[in-house]
Parts: C-alpha cells; sequence; structure tokens
C-alpha cells in the first residue's frame, strides 16, 4: 500500500529570492508572491504546513494600480471610535505607504490563521532598491514571466 508522503516544515529546504516590483501590477505581483511564500511552486507542497521560500520585495514604491484604481478605490479603516470611519483613495495610500498595499494584498491570498500568519513573516518589503539581506544570498526573480521558476529557454 502506497502512502502520500506529507512534509512537515523541518524537512524543507528554503530559498531567499529578491523580486523587484517596479511597474508591476498590485496584484499580479501579490498573487505570485503569494504563490512563492505559500511554496506552491515546490514538488513538496504540502497544503497544511509551511513549506514555502523567503522573499525580499524591492521598489515597491514602484508598484502601480492599474486603470482608475488609485481615484476610485479606497481603503478603509475604523480607529474604534463610534462614528470614526476613515477611508482615503488607494493612490494617495501608496503614495505614503508603498509597503503597507503589498502587504495587504498579499495577506488576502494567504490561508488565515497561525499558518499564515507565518508565511507572511517570511515576506521583506522595502520601498526602495536597497534591502539589509545580503548575507542569505538571495537569487533574483523576474515576476513579469508567466512561470516563475521555469528554466531558461534559449533561440539559438
Amino acid at each position: 500500500m502506497r502512502t502520500t508522503k506529507s512534509f512537515q516544515k523541518d524537512e524543507v529546504e528554503r530559498a531567499w529570492y529578491v523580486v523587484d516590483v517596479a511597474g508591476l501590477p498590485l496584484g499580479r505581483a501579490a498573487v505570485r508572491i503569494a504563490t512563492l511564500l505559500r511554496g506552491k511552486h515546490k514538488p513538496q507542497y504540502t497544503p497544511h504546513a509551511d513549506t514555502g521560500d523567503f522573499v525580499v520585495v524591492v521598489n515597491a514604491s514602484g508598484i502601480v494600480l492599474t486603470g482608475r484604481k488609485a481615484e476610485r478605490e479606497v481603503h478603509r479603516w475604523h480607529t474604534g471610535t463610534l462614528g470614526h470611519l476613515r477611508e482615503r483613495p488607494l493612490g494617495k495610500v501608496l503614495a505614503q505607504k508603498p509597503d503597507f498595499l503589498l502587504r495587504k494584498a498579499v495577506k488576502g491570498m494567504l490561508p488565515r490563521g497561525p499558518l499564515g500568519r507565518a508565511m507572511l513573516r517570511k515576506m521583506k518589503v522595502y520601498a526602495g532598491p536597497e534591502h539589509p539581506h545580503q548575507a542569505q544570498q538571495p537569487r533574483g526573480l523576474d515576476l513579469s514571466r508567466k512561470f516563475l521558476l521555469a528554466p531558461e529557454v534559449s533561440n539559438g
């Protein structure tokens, strides 16, 4: 009788990736980052275990909102005081806190609960091109390609 191998988080090797999101749409970048954080790109993917990799996101201030989302869509939050529901257009939120919008978009694509929070902690977001994770020797990854880790095809 065969049994399916279920991987634990101790058995998984984690890689570090640097992702430049300048010029990419917010949702498309968030989907591909969430895929890396969950580990769905690996053959060892296990839904109930954290098998994903670390992702360092740079140039978060260069992410774009397509269409008229910058003016039409709003970010709402409540301060906790009666009648204090606040809202701000996404364009203004992106200008003030670019890492917040990306983190919120990725968080919505991860599982709820302790597993999702553990996955989200593996994402490091920086507004500019510099990051302090050189010691981990992260590999660059191009999110604009359709298949994330597909081998490069040469035309020759």
